[in-house]
């Protein structure tokens, strides 16, 4: 299943596509659909290669004419092609495989009213798994679908949809219609898609800049329309096209824009010309934080960005993956905080993208933002948070370098340049260096080239008066990572006012370059109450604040005036807590006494998520339980004193039903599931309903009844995925072992069930529930990479890593484990060497959880 760069290099020498033609039956089965596939490409005469395919049966192989044995040349993964002539034609009939694992194409059925409904996610290498193809993204060529599928459907690809023809019914009688769909443009075929079933839809439509009308649409399952909000969709879709074309100088390349909100989806979505698929968990059928607001708003910018950069313009190889998605990323953000209501995106970055790119580059397995990627099992693992986040988070930085108006005029000449072609970073940088000036020869080789993430700290002396005489910011990095790096960046100035509030009373902008650099701009000024290095968080870096500046924001943290240096104040007391700087229990306390004056949706969201990770992890071994139920109780004195029916409350409520764990603390979960006890204006919707449910299960209050009980009132998808988490949470052995059957064992379950039922899994208040499956995982882990597809695979390898055992003994048994696998098995050493680190970390935070006057 794998292919090589080296292979992906010497195919695309002798051959280059010109066009697909490819015919689909959706009418045969549940298990598999017709697939026929004709292919024209010249080549170098008498040469072979071969084309990707995955089928269940390959009926026949005609090249130019001559019918080679499927037998011979077809081995459910490749079909060679020998002698090939200068113009060649390639007919290949097959059946291949419905997929549930989100890869592929994936076959769901609706539980509410069981409809059937098809969606394609092909990146990295899975439209293969669709039609025969040369998969890799630099053989461009046309696409042409016809597609047969049950009348009552719609079908949906990258262009435009046609009127269906009716055919001749199905063996079972049942009315099928034909779909022939017009050629695409020149496109990589993994951005290619087809979306079938009876969706349901809205449409409406935006004028590009060179005043084409184009038509609009925003699908969901029939069962989810009455929730879908198709008009914020489409006000989001507008406010991007607009700012985008502005932008790139360059009108949106495609026909039409479909965004297609589909079941059981891997990733948030895909950026298929013209038929966006989405995560189906964005259609919000409760009442939901605004911080998933504003995440399915970034989203749908995000993928609106790829029709230029990804779409239009493409990678040549998986090595710029990482450029592919970081662009999409910054622009997004962009666009939110100027052309969009959500004008604190940058807030949100900072707090929930650089945490993970800094979580990330702190890995064993952290490697360059360009990577080197040789084969499609690197790329695979390469979805990380350096290939989105930290590429994202330099991208920010190389704005600042080269200014934001010389970075989009860079831009906009690559576009104007490249327009349907394949790229190479060096493309980019080229425009860049001549719309700034600046040569980025340098500054791409230390923060493209190299890993790790450096450390910022202010050095300062003041006289008798409270003068400043001298101040440097000094860089630092680790042993393993030492590379120093230049920065664009600001420090900012903060003093307490009148009322109370820190606010900036001084900014500097600089660049900061080796080991010391002085600031003379600041010599001669007050110091101020908190210093702030890195404000504006251009520079990707972490940041140490000097002592009395550390004694301010602990003291005032809720007082900022403004959200973002409140949200870098928190980052930095999240990384001294992670890195075993300050005790686990000073950061509890800090959450708990400031989260609850937290203006931002998102930064209350990922500070409760961080507390439940320290509480977890980090907090030492002997004051655990002691202070997961206290803070549990505190949540709930935060829920009861924020206004009702606020973001915060919900959040607060989220939080403690995860925490429960004392009798009183069920017994209030039980209250607010029953109505026996209440929130001023908390309602207690669906999917809190079973936030609630697991939270009894776990807690031993509620059994499988509870659940059947709970599902027959709500089963839907979400239902199902839900109560298939509640199920492989009730803390009996007997329950464990049924949930390690159904997911090790039998292997059974679709992607979105095997996700829920693993998390439900690792749900336990008692930690001895997990003991005798320690070294079950070592021994099912090898067998389940061998045979489960990636997606599937590595949920278990990660999910069901038995972290929770935070013991030496754990390090101990995964070191040996790592020492015995082969060095094929490179992905799976990966998911083992961060999951190994995890508990490693958590070890030393837990010794450095220690407060003044503890032994």
């Amino acid at each position: 299943m794998n292919l090589t760069r080296v292979e992906a290099t010497e195919r695309a020498k002798l051959i280059s596509v010109e066009s697909y033609e490819v015919s689909l039956d959706l009418t045969r089965g549940a298990d598999v659909f017709g697939s026929t596939t004709t292919v024209k490409f010249s080549a170098r005469p008498g040469s072979s290669t071969f084309i990707d395919a995955v089928t269940s049966a390959v009926h026949s192989v005609t090249l130019n004419g001559r019918s080679l044995d499927p037998a011979a040349v077809a081995d459910g993964v490749r079909i060679q092609l020998p002698e090939l002539a200068d113009q060649n034609e390639l007919t290949v009939v097959a059946d291949a495989p419905y997929m549930n694992t989100g890869e592929g194409l994936h076959r769901f059925v609706d539980p509410v009213d069981n409809e059937v409904y098809l969606y394609t996610q092909f990146e990295v290498p899975d439209s293969r798994r669709m039609f025969a193809v040369f998969e890799q993204p630099d053989l461009k060529a046309a696409f042409t679908f016809t597609v047969t599928a049950p009348s009552h459907w719609d079908v949906i690809s990258n262009s435009p949809t046609p009127a269906p023809q009716e055919a001749t019914p199905g063996d079972d009688g049942g009315a099928r219609s034909v779909w022939s769909f017009s050629p695409t443009p020149r496109l990589s075929s993994y951005v290619t898609a087809l979306i079938a079933g009876p969706y349901q839809s809205v449409r409406s439509e935006v004028v590009s800049s060179d005043g084409r009308t184009i038509p609009l649409g925003v699908f969901a399952r029939k069962s989810l329309m009455q929730y879908l909000d198709a008009d914020n969709i489409f006000e989001l879709t507008r406010q991007g096209f607009a700012f985008f074309e502005a932008q790139f100088g360059c009108p949106y390349p495609f026909e039409k824009y479909d965004q297609l909100f589909v079941p059981e989806f891997n990733a948030g979505a895909m950026e298929n010309a013209g038929a966006v698929t989405i995560l189906e968990g964005y259609v919000f059928r409760s009442k939901v934080t605004e911080a998933q607001i504003e995440r399915r708003a970034i989203t749908v910018l995000h993928e609106l960005a790829h029709m230029w950069f990804g779409d239009l313009v493409t990678m040549r190889w998986w090595n710029d993956l990482w450029l592919n998605e970081s662009f999409a990323e910054y622009m997004s953000h962009l666009a939110a905080v100027e052309a969009t209501s959500f004008t604190s995106a940058w807030t949100t970055f900072a707090s929930v993208e650089k945490s993970w790119a800094y979580r990330q580059d702190q890995l064993p397995t952290t490697h360059p933002i360009f990577a080197e990627i040789n084969d499609l099992q690197d790329v695979e693992v390469n979805f990380d948070g350096i290939t989105y986040a930290k590429g994202a988070s330099v991208l920010r930085q190389l704005v600042a370098w080269v200014g934001p108006e010389q970075f989009m005029a860079g831009v906009r000449e690559y576009f104007a340049k490249h327009s349907w072609q394949n790229t190479e970073l060096s493309d980019l940088l080229v425009e860049l260096e001549k719309a700034s000036g600046r040569d980025l020869d340098d500054w791409g080789r230390q923060w493209l080239e190299t890993s790790g993430v450096n450390t910022l700290k202010p050095e300062l002396e003041v006289d008798g008066g409270g003068v400043l005489t001298s101040f440097a910011i000094v860089q630092s990095a680790v042993d393993e990572w030492p590379t120093i790096r230049p920065h664009r960046l600001a420090v900012g100035f903060y003093n307490l006012n009148g009322s109370g509030k820190l606010e900036r009373v001084h900014r500097e902008e600089l660049d900061v370059d080796g080991g010391r650099t002085e600031v003379p701009g600041l010599v001669g000024l007050a110091r101020p109450d908190l210093i702030l290095v890195n404000d504006d968080d251009l520079a990707y870096a972490k940041v140490r604040l000097d002592e009395k500046s550390l004694a301010t924001a602990t003291a005032h943290l809720k007082d900022f005036s403004e959200s973002l240096p409140r949200t870098l104040v928190w980052n930095s007391a999240w990384d001294a807590a992670r890195d075993g700087e300050t005790p686990a229990r000073r950061y509890v306390d800090l959450v708990l006494a400031n989260v609850a004056a937290e203006s931002d949706s998102s930064v209350i969201l990922v500070q409760l998520r961080q507390l439940a990770t320290t509480l977890n992890f980090y907090v030492a071994e002997k004051h655990r339980e002691a202070t997961a139920v206290a803070a549990a109780d505190r949540l709930w004195d935060l829920a009861s004193g924020v206004a009702g029916g606020s973001d915060a409350q919900l959040q607060f409520v989220k939080s403690f039903a995860l925490l429960a764990r004392s009798g009183s603390q069920l017994d209030r979960v039980a209250g607010l599931l029953d109505g026996s006890a209440t929130l001023e204006v908390l309602a207690v919707d669906q999917d809190l309903r079973w936030e609630l449910v697991a939270s009894l299960v776990a807690g031993g209050r509620l059994g499988q009844d509870g659940i059947d009980a709970e599902l027959q009132r709500d089963n839907t998808s979400s239902g199902q995925n839900a109560a298939a988490l509640a199920k492989a949470a009730i803390p009996t052995p007997e329950a464990k072992a049924a949930a390690w059957d159904s997911i090790v064992v039998r292997g059974d379950l679709s992607n979105a069930l095997q996700g829920s039922a693993v998390t439900g899994f690792m749900r336990v208040l008692d930690r001895t529930l997990l003991e005798p499956y320690a070294e079950k995982y070592f021994e099912a882990v090898p067998g389940i990479v061998e045979t489960r597809t990636h997606a599937l695979a590595q949920q278990i390898v990660v999910g069901l890593y038995p972290a929770l055992l935070t013991t030496q003994a754990t390090v101990d048994r995964t070191d040996g484990f790592l020492a015995a696998l082969p060095p094929a098995s490179a992905a799976l050493r990966r998911m083992m060497l961060e999951n190994r680190d995890g508990v490693a970390r958590a070890l030393r935070a837990r010794a450095a959880d220690v407060l003044p006057g503890e032994a």
